[in-house]
């Protein structure tokens, strides 16, 4: 599904990154980068850690790993080279940075560059593909889409998603049937707590496990709504009663009607958002308060984003093209545009990889559209499950080794000798 392939007449290297909270299926999309760019002859460097990486001229050589390495990480979690949170400030106010970016560029000649990243990555990518002319040097930047939050503007889903939403669908699914098995002497509420600051995707994907008004989960909380603690008790108190528990899925952004979180923490992370405590402990308080049930509460928390054994067959294949796609933008003179995806078919599910100018993504936040969430605020409608049951489908198998366990690759992630003097961000 990856655009037509053109030849390039610039020769150079090709520097790839990963940035922000990794993904299950992140490493697929380095996975389907190295492989085009070898295809094409092109050497691909790696920035060590994100953008500190290339800042600090820390880079790796990933001619130096094998083509089965290579494939192996489509079905590795985690970053296989690092990441980092840490957003670049404008031109004017930091020069510096981005006069050491192009005398990095420069020292190991990279025409290249490749952030594979969410909304913060994207604005980094963004700014990158304008120092060039700006500082006199030729230089391509693709964004590439990632993100379990699912928030990106412009493309139909972005990659990572659609695992961590099977992952959350079936853990909602599990977690009810336990909690339906103990209710009559022990658990009466179970919350569960999920990833989604501003969006309520994650959450909306717990929707999947169940149908009807006794299916769970019974509530789900979106950062969408502003929390309305009556409706939510007489909410609980009332499915408590008719089905003899509850399963509420809530998500981390959660905010009452003044416009602040629930579980706001009272410090901030290197993008300058703030960090959150934990909604599900906030609401089992006051479960236990104003209604006296017992309840248990669980937080997946990094479980969710690595749990490469729950993956989703779509979701990892749509990793892998936009790798691939990536390049062949690079390859072709592109810059400043991202590699989305564009669904073209509900039933059966269909999807295509187009360009999409960063411009348009960067700094810009999806939300769960008014017509996904239901009438009462605490469900997902009909067009909801038409958007979200297609890219949860299909499973991505694991090898296994004979302790039991997933094969996993850990690369040699060889260092490029420094050129230059060291720097620090």
């Amino acid at each position: 599904m990856s655009p037509v392939r053109r030849s390039s007449a610039t020769a150079g290297n090709l520097l790839y990154a990963q940035s922000g909270g990794v993904t299950s299926v992140i490493n697929a999309t380095a996975a389907g980068v190295i492989e085009a760019a070898r295809a094409r002859g092109v050497k691909v460097y790696a920035a060590r850690n994100g953008i500190l990486g290339a800042l600090r001229e820390d880079l790796i050589d990933t001619s130096k790993e094998t083509a089965s390495a290579i494939t192996a990480l489509r079905h590795t979690p985690g970053g296989a080279f690092g990441s980092c949170r840490y957003k670049l400030k404008s031109l004017a106010d930091n020069r510096a940075e981005y006069e050491r970016l192009i005398e990095v560029f420069r020292a190991h000649d990279i025409r290249w560059f490749l952030y594979n990243g969410g909304n913060d990555s994207a604005d980094t990518a963004l700014k990158l593909s304008q120092i060039g002319k700006t500082l006199g040097y030729d230089i391509r930047c693709i964004g590439v889409p990632k993100t379990v939050d699912n928030d990106l503007a412009v493309t139909d889903c972005c990659p990572g998603f659609g695992s961590v939403a099977k992952y959350t669908a079936i853990s909602t699914l599990e977690a009810s049937l336990d909690v339906a098995s103990m209710a009559e002497t022990s658990t009466k509420v179970f919350i569960l707590e999920v990833m989604g600051r501003h969006a309520g995707w994650i959450a909306a994907a717990a929707g999947l496990a169940g149908e009807g008004a006794d299916a769970a989960p019974h509530i789900i909380l979106f950062p969408e709504n502003a929390f309305d603690e009556a409706a939510f008790l007489a909410r609980v108190k009332a499915t408590v009663e008719r089905v003899g528990w509850c399963t509420v899925v809530a998500s981390e952004g959660v905010r009452n009607a003044a416009g602040q979180f629930l579980a706001e923490a009272g410090t901030r992370d290197a993008f300058g958002h703030a960090q959150l405590g934990g909604v599900a402990p906030v609401l089992a308080a006051l479960v236990k308060e104003k209604l006296g049930y017992k309840y248990h509460w669980a937080l997946p928390d990094y479980l969710q984003r690595s749990a490469r054994h729950a993956a989703s067959k779509v979701d990892a294949e749509q990793a892998f093209a936009v790798g691939r796609a990536a390049v062949d933008y690079a390859l072709a003179g592109m810059n400043a545009v991202m590699p989305v995806i564009v669904r073209t078919s509900d039933a059966p599910y269909r999807w295509k990889i187009e360009p999409a100018p960063l411009a348009k993504i960067a700094n810009r936040e999806k939300k769960m559209p008014r017509s996904f969430i239901s009438r009462d605020g605490f469900g997902i409608t009909a067009a909801a499950r038409r958007y979200l049951a297609p890219l949860i489908r299909g499973e991505a198998p694991l090898p296994y080794g004979r302790n039991g366990l997933p094969s996993y690759v850990q690369l040699k992630n060889a260092a490029v000798t420094a050129r230059l003097p060291a720097f620090k961000p």
